[in-house]
C-alpha cells in the first residue's frame, strides 16, 4: 500500500542539506526523558548519525521547517533472521561503530528512530518517512533495511511484547500501528528483541526523569515504559529493559 507526499512536503537529508543539522538535533518529541538515557545510546548514536548523513532524512514543509526526522545506520548483518541482536538497539549501534572503526564493509542498513514534530502527529507523516527511508536506502545499493521497532500501541507494560507483536486486526495487519506502518510500507515482523534497549539509573535520576517516590524494591509501571522497571532501593538504583520487535524490508534492486 503506498501514498503520495502531501503536497508541499519533502523529503532530503544531512547530506544534502547540512544548514538544517541544529534543526535535526533540535526537533522536539514526545519521548520519555528516560528513554533518552541509554548509555550506549548515549555514546554511539551522534557517531551513527555523523558518520551517514545521507542516510539522515528530515521531512520538511514549503519553508524548510524540519516537521519529521528518520535516522539509520549502516551495520554488518549476515541476512539470517537469528543474526538480528537480542539487544536489538543497543547492538545495531555498537556493530555499526565497530565496523566503522575496523573499515568493515556494512550489509544492511538499520534504522534507529522516526521523529515526528508533536504538533505534525497523526498526520500519517510515519508512513512516509518510512517509504522515503526505503527508496534511500536502496539508492545506495543496499536491499536489507531493518529495525528495532518500538510498538508504540502498547499500553500494558505487563503484556509481553512478543504476544503484542503477534496481535492481528481482522484485515490481518498487526494492532500495533506502527508495526502497521512498517508493515504496509513491505516490511515483515520477524520477533521480538528482548533486550533491544537498557537504562540504569540511580533512584534520583529516576525520581527526576519520571516523578515517581522510587521509595519501595520491586517492580514499578511508569508512564512512557514499554516493561516494569526493577527497583532495588538498597542498592540505590532502577534498571529499565526494553523490548522492541525485528521488522525486516527486504528492497529491490
Amino acid at each position: 500500500m503506498t501514498s503520495a507526499m502531501p503536497a508541499g512536503l519533502r523529503t532530503t537529508t544531512l547530506a544534502a542539506r547540512p544548514d538544517l543539522v541544529d534543526a535535526f538535533w533540535t526537533l522536539p518529541s514526545t519521548w520519555a526523558p528516560f528513554s533518552e538515557a541509554d548509555p550506549v545510546g548515549e555514546r554511539l548514536f551522534g557517531l551513527a548519525v555523523g558518520r551517514s548523513p545521507g542516510l539522515q532524512l528530515l521531512l520538511l514543509d514549503e519553508a524548510d521547517h524540519v516537521l519529521a526526522r528518520l535516522v539509520a545506520t549502516p551495520f554488518p548483518w549476515s541476512g539470517e533472521d537469528d543474526d538480528l541482536p537480542a539487544r536489538g538497539w543497543d547492538a545495531v549501534l555498537e556493530r555499526s561503530d565497530a565496523a566503522a572503526r575496523r573499515g568493515a564493509p556494512a550489509s544492511a542498513v538499520s534504522l534507529l528512530e522516526a521523529r515526528v514534530h508533536p504538533a505534525h502527529q497523526g498526520r500519517g507523516l510515519s508512513g512516509h518517512l518510512v517509504r522515503a527511508g526505503r527508496d534511500t536506502v536502496r539508492a545506495t545499493g543496499v536491499c536489507d533495511l531493518v529495525a528495532p521497532v518500538r510498538p508504540t500501541g502498547k499500553t500494558s507494560a505487563r503484556t509481553t511484547v512478543a504476544a503484542h507483536a503477534a496481535a492481528l486486526r481482522d484485515d490481518g495487519l498487526p494492532v500495533d500501528p506502527w508495526l502497521r506502518t512498517h508493515v504496509r510500507a513491505g516490511g515483515r515482523v520477524v520477533g521480538a528483541c528482548p533486550l533491544s534497549m537498557t537504562v540504569p539509573g540511580t533512584l534520583a535520576q529516576w525520581r527526576a526523569w519520571t516523578g515517581l517516590p522510587f521509595d519501595a524494591s520491586g517492580d514499578v509501571e511508569v508512564p512512557g515504559a514499554l516493561a516494569p522497571v526493577h527497583v532495588d532501593v538498597e542498592q540505590d538504583h532502577a534498571v529499565y529493559v526494553e523490548a522492541n520487535v525485528w521488522v525486516h524490508h527486504r528492497l529491490a534492486r
